[in-house]
């Protein structure tokens, strides 16, 4: 077991209509708010005049519009500007991991005087950030537990994951009844970005057995609560579970004392949804399998049977390598099974760029430190394995 310091200031409110303590929880952090949302969701289904109401007694600015692959021009520079002009005090984050990455990236860049980009790229260490509250209405990144976020900059196809212990959120609601109008594309989608935040921890060199219940325990909680919202898309258990399963993703708690994995399925698809804007939870579903494929070797084979055998009961007395590619196929065909594309080309991705992408994963994201290496021509058979 390795060593590690770990800590997680994040105060959850889990639970049906936990938002009334949202004025009390809010006061604490001043009256001058900037409400970040998307594109409009919160509205439909009542949220956004529900926060309206609870904080009346609060001077409210609003920054709407952040889409998915969260931007960096214009959300995340329109968000510094309200924030210096107006002297916010907290940032109160409405909608999906995408709306909170945003936001993070705002707070930091809201408490710096250069460009937000060099934080966000590590050109600067970030020195302090505005407190950041957050009602999520998507299980998918786990942001609402972590301080980290990702970025996108259109001009240059740069996507960046962008990590700072100042970026936990102070409070995070989680009420499962924001999820039931969640499409079933998205809820497919956060599926599969979740159990891929589980697999990039999973899949290491020194893992322990505790570690390794808890993550395999996530695997399933998450294919069977998925299939079940999926089927009723009310069903509040199965939506609680899943939205807590995805809560513990990113935040280092699968797996503290594991060896590091580089999270190479991350490194290779934001490249993908860099250049595409594609669902970041598709591109993950799809190019999994193909890096578990390739990623297969005698070094390798058996972090895969215990993956097959206790996630997905394949008998244990088979031959190792037997067991790992059915594990590989079992994970294919539960992505495709929740209605998942599982090729690149049906994501509007053709191999035109594949070069270009695999030489930018090679440069910018380190992967040849993996657990499994990744050369940047071990990067594009992925990536044409995937078309």
């Amino acid at each position: 077991m390795q060593n590690f310091d770990y800590m997680t200031p994040t105060r959850l409110i889990f639970g049906k209509d936990v938002i009334v303590k949202l004025p009390e929880v809010m006061e604490k952090f001043g009256k001058k708010i900037l409400l970040t949302y998307g594109g409009g969701s919160i509205k439909k289904i009542g949220l956004y005049d529900k926060v309206k109401e609870l904080l009346s007694g609060f001077e409210i600015y609003e920054l709407s519009g952040i889409q998915p692959n969260p931007k960096y021009d214009p959300s995340v520079m329109d968000g510094v500007r309200i924030c210096k002009e107006e002297d916010i005090n907290v940032i109160l984050a409405v909608g999906g991991g995408s709306v909170l990455d945003c936001s993070k990236a705002i707070a930091a860049g809201a408490c710096y005087d250069g460009d937000p980009w060099d934080l966000i790229s590590y050109k600067v260490k970030a020195q302090a950030a505005l407190p950041i509250v957050d009602i999520i209405t998507l299980a998918a990144t786990g942001s609402e537990y972590d301080c980290g976020g990702v970025i996108s900059r259109t001009e240059t196809n740069d996507k960046i994951g962008y990590m700072d212990p100042h970026l936990f959120p102070a409070v995070s609601f989680l009420d499962p009844t924001y999820t039931f109008t969640v499409s079933k594309k998205q809820t497919a989608a956060g599926c599969a970005d979740a159990m891929n935040h589980i697999m990039e921890q999973y899949f290491c060199e020194d893992s322990s057995i505790l570690n390794d219940g808890f993550m395999e325990a996530g695997f399933k909680s998450l294919m069977t609560n998925a299939k079940k919202c999926l089927e009723n898309p009310e069903d509040y258990t199965a939506r609680a579970e899943m939205m807590l399963t995805c809560t513990y993703g990113c935040n280092g708690i699968y797996a503290l004392g594991n060896s590091q994995t580089g999270w190479p399925c991350h490194g290779m698809e934001h490249a993908l949804s860099a250049y595409y804007d594609i669902t970041h939870g598709e591109g993950l579903a799809i190019i999994t399998p193909r890096w578990m494929k390739h990623i297969l070797t005698e070094k390798t084979v058996g972090r895969f049977v215990k993956y097959g055998v206790n996630v997905f009961g394949i008998d244990a007395s088979l031959d190792r390598f037997e067991i790992a590619n059915r594990a590989i196929d079992a994970t294919y065909k539960f992505f495709e099974s929740i209605g998942i594309p599982m090729h690149l080309r049906e994501v509007g991705i053709d191999e035109s760029r594949i070069g270009e992408m695999a030489h930018h994963v090679a440069v910018n994201e380190g992967l040849e430190h993996a657990w499994a290496p990744l050369l940047e021509e071990d990067i594009a058979k992925i990536f044409t394995d995937s078309l």
